[in-house]
């Protein structure tokens, strides 16, 4: 007897149903529980606490290191330079010879010079010898009126040639003084221009030596002019420090005193140049050498202050993160008041002894959970 072909498909049926039964039920069955997942490790970070203390108010910007003194040693007459009593990079003394001119042409014009006034001067005596003679042979009308007149004329023209004399003379030893060349003031000479046997000429511009002043040493700089105010109500108060730094603007190269501000604004860039006087000992600050300058003008007296490397700039302005007390860290927006590249002063934003991140910011967000290590400085 033949199987039914119903049976084979009824048996696909319900295999079928038992497969939708299954799917539609293992949904509803309790899915087996996932182990909890494991909470990031805390960011170690460095932090320092904000603390208050004083902080000199300064104005910075970059000067130039000028010699306070500074001259071109020339020649002041023609001849042949004969010696040179300098070693280049020599400190000198004022009136210490440099360099010597051949004197002996200006030797002799002045002896001439001596010898003429001394021709002038027995002219001169025979000259009024003459006189009283005729003045007394007039009297009992030996002699013409004329004759006197003459000779008084005579005495005068000599007496006028003696003034001349005694000029001559004076530009002769002048001119002779002139071969021997002396250190105009204390400083530093600089590499020799001229050397001995060379012919050198008052009209020269190239000059012999640079002789420059570096104990002490100006340093020039400029600031906007609206601080001007603030510098004038300062310097009524006593000298105002000046600091120089490298140009790393860590390494301190001296410490000086504003000595004045310039007269007048410069209207193209609106800023007032100012001048300081450094005594540099160490001659660690050198003409043309550029520096950064700080200008201090005041005292800020308990401040709030956090190291400068705290203080973080993104789109919104300035930040720091703070530490709270669940060991979490919060982006906090500040206003910096002054920051001088160690310290900030904080202006809005912080209070005393909250502690900041210094170190290890780069993994920080807002919410991070951190390891906190205090800064020894703290």
């Amino acid at each position: 007897m033949t199987a039914s072909p119903a049976r084979p498909r009824r048996a696909r049926a319900i295999g079928l149903a038992a497969v939708l039964a299954a799917a539609v039920l293992l949904p509803r069955l309790p899915a087996q529980a996932q182990p909890a997942q494991p909470s990031p490790p805390a960011v170690p970070v460095t932090t320092a606490a904000v603390i208050r203390q004083d902080v000199p108010v300064l104005l910075r910007n970059i000067g130039t290191v000028q010699a306070f003194q500074a001259a071109l040693i020339r020649a002041r007459v023609d001849g042949t330079l004969e010696r040179v009593f300098f070693n280049e990079g020599q400190e000198v003394k004022k009136g210490d010879p440099l360099a010597l001119i051949d004197p002996r042409p200006y030797a002799a014009a002045l002896a001439q010079a001596q010898a003429k006034k001394a021709y002038d001067e027995v002219q001169l005596a025979n000259a009024k010898r003459d006189l009283a003679r005729y003045q007394s042979l007039v009297r009992n009308d030996f002699a013409s009126r004329q004759q006197v007149d003459n000779q008084t004329a005579q005495v005068g023209q000599i007496s006028a040639t003696l003034q001349g004399d005694e000029a001559a003379i004076a530009a002769a030893r002048l001119n002779l003084e002139y071969c021997h060349i002396t250190a105009p003031f204390d400083g530093r000479v600089g590499l020799r221009l001229v050397d001995p046997g060379n012919m050198v000429r008052a009209t020269d511009t190239t000059g012999l030596v640079s002789l420059t002043q570096i104990h002490p040493i100006a340093v020039t700089f400029t600031l906007p002019q609206a601080d001007l105010p603030r510098i004038q109500t300062a310097m009524k108060t006593g000298p105002l420090p000046v600091l120089a730094f490298a140009p790393d603007d860590s390494t301190e190269l001296g410490t000086g005193e504003l000595l004045t501000a310039d007269n007048a604004i410069d209207q193209a860039t609106g800023t007032i140049r100012l001048k300081a006087v450094f005594q540099n000992p160490d001659s660690r600050l050198w003409p043309g050498q550029f520096v950064n300058v700080r200008l201090q003008i005041g005292l800020r007296t308990a401040a709030l202050t956090v190291p400068s490397i705290a203080v973080q700039r993104g789109a919104s302005g300035l930040y720091v993160f703070v530490v709270k007390p669940d060991s979490t860290v919060a982006v906090q927006r500040v206003e910096i008041g002054q920051d001088d590249g160690r310290i900030a002063v904080v202006s809005r934003g912080l209070d005393a002894d909250t502690h900041v991140v210094v170190g290890g910011m780069s993994r920080l967000q807002d919410g991070t959970r951190v390891a906190e290590t205090r800064s020894p400085a703290s």
